[in-house]
């Protein structure tokens, strides 16, 4: 379990400034490629995958979310999100195989985690054969596409390797739907990211105004972006979930701006309980929602009646708005055409014209 050969491209990153303001990233260092530093006596990693697609999704479902994405009034979150959150089932069900693992190994240390620790999780799957980095830097397979939960078991046993332990071949070829598709620009080379640039990050880890030349690319993206996802050819083999857990929840499956943007606090907390929304606190909530609603006022698509309904929305809520959420409102209603219906290209909500 040597992963020191990923410690140049890790240290590169961070010196680079990729990881925003994700200081915890830094903070932690190389005990990411290090397990036996960030649990003491590990000697072998588990590594499993876990499908997150909902259940009832039709197929085609790809084209469904780019339609979604062409509807300025309409809010987009990504579809990870739209059920229970994934920190909770995926641990759990990771604890019941350690369990299941000490019946027929006996007693024995280790720690769970998924997307919950210092862990280089895509670096760990790909060379115990989950799977290969695709371009965007999210794990790909073959036979599952991209649309999965990454998991880990630290375990003080020394464990054989399996069959299926050996790296997969990288199969991208030369493809680059996914740097071409991503509507910031943020990947900025083959398997390299600028989570600065990143909607996800924007939208979830960011804390603070999102930057100006960057809002308008966000459309209507209020929560993640799956962009890069849904363009990838190798997504057509994406397998449903096969626990209701990651069932859409009835709010998200075709929520507006407007419905979310009449909710106060308690029901930003009510409608996200057991979600993984909830952790981004309602303030980045009103603020990812204000800048999405710009983007709509300044689309020629949405029509007169939802403008003006956005528009007093907006105003409504500004004089006890946070001063980082009146911030944008401001802006959103300062966009061109907010007011008075002015044409302005749609162009910025299409997948294949996003790139800067």
């Amino acid at each position: 379990m040597d992963l020191s050969t990923a410690e140049p491209g890790l240290l590169s990153w961070l010196a680079r400034g990729f990881h925003g303001q994700m200081h915890y990233m830094a903070a932690h260092g190389l005990k990411r490629a290090r397990p036996a530093e960030l649990v003491p006596g590990t000697v072998s990693v588990i590594t499993a995958r876990m499908d997150y697609l909902p259940a009832a999704l039709p197929d085609g479902w790809q084209a469904v979310e780019w339609a979604r994405l062409q509807r300025p009034q309409d809010a987009t979150v990504s579809l990870y999100a739209r059920g229970r959150d994934y920190h909770k089932v995926m641990r759990a069900r990771l604890q019941k195989l350690a369990d299941r693992l000490a019946e027929h190994l006996g007693p024995h240390g280790h720690r769970v985690f998924t997307d919950s620790a210092p862990v280089l999780e895509v670096e760990l799957a790909s060379r115990s054969g989950l799977g290969w980095r695709g371009k965007h830097t999210l794990l790909l397979s073959r036979q599952a596409g991209s649309m999965f939960f990454l998991g880990e078991i630290y375990v003080d046993l020394a464990l054989p390797p399996t069959e299926r332990d050996a790296a997969e071949v990288a199969s991208c070829g030369s493809c680059r739907a996914c740097i071409d598709v991503c509507p910031t620009g943020a990947i900025v080379g083959e398997r390299l990211l600028d989570a600065r640039r990143c909607i996800s990050y924007l939208t979830i880890e960011h804390p603070g105004p999102i930057p100006l030349e960057l809002r308008p690319l966000l459309g209507n993206r209020i929560y993640g972006c799956d962009d890069c996802q849904l363009i990838c050819p190798w997504n057509k083999y994406a397998r449903r979930a096969v626990v209701a857990d990651f069932d859409t929840r009835e709010v998200w499956s075709a929520p507006t701006l407007l419905q979310l943007w009449s909710w106060d606090e308690a029901a930003f907390l009510r409608h996200t309980e057991g979600s993984p929304i909830r952790r981004i606190g309602f303030e980045r909530w009103q603020r990812n929602l204000a800048v999405a609603t710009g983007n709509a006022l300044a689309a020629a698509a949405l029509p007169a009646e939802e403008r003006r309904a956005l528009r007093q929305a907006l105003a409504a809520a500004q004089p006890a708005a946070s001063a980082l959420v009146a911030e944008h409102i401001d802006w959103a209603l300062a966009q061109p055409g907010s007011a008075c219906g002015l044409p302005l290209s749609a162009s910025r909500l299409h997948p294949r014209n996003d790139t800067p």
